[in-house]
C-alpha cells in the first residue's frame, strides 16, 4: 500500500491549539468494528460504554519538559566555557539512551557537529546549569548529547529550564496551563518527549466510575520519542521503519492481560502507544503467556496485522499520512480498515471535531 491512500483533508481551524476547557469534556466517535458503523457520543459516557468485566489498559509514562534552548560554548583553543551569544539552539531531547547519553533533534543542526559543546540557562538568568557535548550526528537533525551533572540534579534542572514539547502543529508557545494539561492524570515514569494523548481525556472521576462499573485498570509505560515528531518519509508502508521507544511491561498488567485472555473478557487499550506495547509484548512472548519485563520496541502496524491481545482501541484523532492513522485504519478491519477509519474522519470533518493533540477521540469497539 501507498501512504497518500491514508490522505485526507483536514480544515485548519479543526486543528486543536488548545485543550478543551474543562479536562474529559471532550466528544467521541464511537467505530463498530464489525459493520463499521460510527455515531457520536461523549468521552464522559466512557464508564457506560465499556462493559463489567473489561481490562482497560492506560500508558503512565509522563512527558518532560523535554524542550531546551542552549548556546553554542566557544571553542575549546580559547578555554573559556562562557556562552557564545550568536543565537538559541533548540534541543528536543526524545530518548534517554543511558543515565548521561541522549538523543534528540537539534535545529538548526547544520553548525552543531560532533565534540561542540551547548550550554543551558534559565531565560532569566545567563549563568549555564546544564552542558552537554555532542557525541554523534544522525539525519534529519538527530543528535547524540551528553550531559553533566548527575541525572538526579538534571531532571530538576530540565524542570526549571524546560518547556513542554507541544507537537508543531499547535502554532503557539507553550504556557504554564500545558504543565498539567500536556499530561495525564495518571502519568508517573517521566521519560516522553509527546503525551499519550488518548491518556489526556481521563479524569480522577472518570476512573473511579469505570472502576465502579467493574473495569478492570492496569498500566504500561511506553516513553514516546523521535518517531511522533518524524515525518513519514517513505512512499510505500512497506518502507516504513520507525525509531525505537522504551517500555515496560509491569507483573500486574501481565498478569491481568493473561487472565482476561483466559476468560475471553475485551482489552481495551488506551492510545496507539498501548497499543503498540501490547502488541509488541504478544510478539515476545510468541503465543506463551506474558511476562513481565523492560525492553524496546519500533513495531509499525498497518493493514493487514493480526492483532492479538488488543480487542478495543480508545486514540485521538491522526495526521494525514501518518503511521498512527495506518494503526487504526489495521485495527478498524482487516480487510476494510482504511475506507471505514477515513469515512469516520470525513463524518468528524463534517461535524467539526476538533483534531489531533488536545481534540475530541474516537473509540473502536
Amino acid at each position: 500500500m501507498r501512504v497518500s491512500q491514508f490522505h485526507f483533508d483536514l480544515p485548519e481551524e479543526l486543528i486543536a491549539q488548545s485543550p478543551p476547557e474543562i479536562r474529559g469534556s471532550s466528544r467521541m466517535l464511537v467505530l463498530d468494528r464489525a459493520t463499521g458503523a460510527f455515531h457520536d457520543n461523549f468521552f464522559s459516557n466512557l464508564p457506560e460504554i465499556l462493559h463489567p468485566g473489561d481490562l482497560l489498559i492506560l500508558n503512565d509514562s509522563r512527558v518532560l519538559p523535554a524542550r531546551l534552548y542552549a548556546t553554542r560554548a566557544r571553542s575549546r583553543q580559547t578555554q573559556q566555557s562562557s556562552p557564545d551569544p550568536t543565537g538559541k539552539i533548540e534541543v528536543l531531547l526524545t530518548k534517554q539512551l543511558t543515565q548521561s547519553d541522549w538523543t534528540a533533534l537539534v535545529r538548526p543542526s547544520r553548525k552543531i557537529q560532533p565534540r561542540e559543546r551547548l550550554l543551558f540557562a534559565a531565560s532569566d538568568d545567563p549563568k549555564p546549569l546544564l552542558e552537554a557535548e555532542v557525541l554523534s550526528a544522525g539525519e534529519f537533525g538527530e543528535r547524540t548529547l551528553r550531559f553533566a551533572p548527575a541525572e538526579q540534579e538534571f531532571h530538576a534542572i530540565i524542570n526549571k529550564i524546560g518547556h513542554m514539547p507541544l507537537p508543531p502543529y499547535i502554532h503557539r508557545g507553550d504556557s504554564p496551563q500545558d504543565r498539567d494539561r500536556y499530561q495525564t492524570v495518571f502519568s508517573h515514569q517521566p521519560g516522553s518527549a509527546a503525551a499519550p494523548t488518548a491518556g489526556l481525556h481521563f479524569t480522577p472521576e472518570i476512573l473511579e466510575k469505570l472502576k465502579q462499573n467493574q473495569v478492570q485498570i492496569e498500566t504500561i509505560t511506553l516513553h514516546v520519542g523521535l518517531g511522533t515528531f518524524q515525518p513519514v518519509r517513505a512512499e510505500e508502508l512497506a518502507d516504513i521503519r520507525l525509531h525505537s521507544e522504551n517500555y515496560t511491561l509491569p507483573a500486574a498488567t501481565a498478569e491481568a492481560i493473561n487472565q482476561a485472555k483466559s476468560t475471553n473478557r475485551r482489552i481495551i487499550a488506551a492510545g496507539t502507544t498501548t497499543t503498540r506495547t501490547l502488541e509488541h509484548c504478544a510478539q515476545v512472548a510468541n503465543g506463551q503467556p506474558l511476562q513481565p519485563h523492560s525492553d524496546s520496541t519500533s513495531i509499525f502496524i498497518s493493514p493487514g496485522h493480526k492483532f492479538q491481545i488488543v480487542n478495543g482501541l480508545l486514540t485521538n484523532f491522526h495526521l494525514p499520512q501518518s503511521t498512527l492513522l495506518m494503526l487504526v485504519s489495521a485495527f478498524a478491519d482487516e480487510q476494510q480498515g482504511r475506507e471505514r477509519v477515513l469515512a469516520a474522519y470525513q463524518h468528524a470533518v463534517a461535524q467539526r471535531y476538533r483534531f489531533f493533540s488536545y481534540g475530541d477521540c474516537m473509540i473502536c469497539l
